[in-house]
């Protein structure tokens, strides 16, 4: 007997036309005898709510929205062996496809395999207070530690069980090459070819002589011990805890990774030029 195929949608539902997209897969799907899968409530036909037990046989998590609704399906199939494939329904995002395809194109590569994908390192991050772990979480894009008050936070940064600096800041960002681009690149963080694996480190408007953005080795373990109060942890803005004086925050390489798809060979230079309209007008390349 051969087992019924199945898709996920996971859908921005603030947005008109990701519904309107949504509605049209659910029906190709649908009359392709796939099982149709929704991450939320919604009004969509030919769907069913997603629980653990009907993702295990999930082929692929198409993503209709923004690159936070890619993060929210992320979280979705986080542990997974699912792929996501980011539509861009607006501008241009790094984790969707560069060009809009039509909706049937979409399902015909689904229905097809035909499409690729690739593996995007994750961050794991746990909170030590008293000896305690009190809280763990991991991130796609960044763990970022921000103050909450006006004050400075005053944290004492650690690779490798070596100290490193002590900083007086805004805050701190510690990124995959996967969330370069995001609020690092914001921040003043290079960019980071996905295919590379590293962590990318910067404090976020130290007071401090040497506050430049690192680049460390994914095997490497940063700690950050929070001296003050008032501070945030929060894994790609998503998942937020709230920081005491004297807590220990770890930061390393996941053993998960996190699957993105393409219906075609996509060149991260393509997507930097997309996004940031680089100009290479009169580019002489076959």
């Amino acid at each position: 007997m051969t087992l019924q195929r199945s898709v996920l949608l996971v859908v921005n539902s603030s947005r008109e036309n990701a519904q309107i997209a949504a509605q049209e897969l659910a029906k190709i799907f649908s009359d392709s005898n796939f099982v149709v899968l929704t991450n939320t409530e919604s009004e969509l036909s030919h769907t069913a709510i997603a629980d653990s037990a009907s993702l295990r046989d999930c082929e692929i998590a198409i993503v209709l929205g923004g690159d936070g609704t890619m993060l929210r399906g992320a979280e979705a199939v986080r542990g997974m062996k699912i792929a996501l494939l980011g539509v861009n329904l607006g501008h241009v995002g790094f984790l969707a496809e560069v060009e809009k395809p039509s909706m049937r194109e979409i399902a015909d590569a689904v229905i097809n395999k035909t499409y690729l994908f690739d593996e995007r390192m994750v961050l794991a991050y746990s909170v030590e207070r008293g000896g305690k772990e009190v809280a763990q979480g991991w991130a796609l894009n960044e763990v970022t530690i921000e103050r909450e008050s006006t004050t400075m936070v005053q944290l004492f940064v650690q690779i490798d069980r070596r100290p490193l600096s002590r900083w007086g800041c805004d805050g701190l960002i510690c990124s995959t090459p996967t969330g370069s681009t995001a609020y690092a690149f914001s921040a003043g963080g290079p960019v980071v070819w996905p295919e590379v694996e590293a962590l990318v480190l910067l404090p976020i408007s130290a007071h401090a002589l040497f506050s430049r953005p690192m680049v460390v080795s994914p095997q490497s373990e940063i700690v950050v011990d929070v001296e003050s109060a008032d501070a945030s942890l929060l894994g790609d803005s998503l998942r937020k805890f709230a920081l005491q004086q004297g807590d220990r925050v770890t930061i390393k390489k996941d053993l998960h990774t996190v699957l993105l798809a393409h219906l075609n060979e996509s060149l991260f230079s393509d997507r930097l030029v997309a996004k940031f309209k680089l100009p290479v007008e009169g580019w002489r390349g076959e």
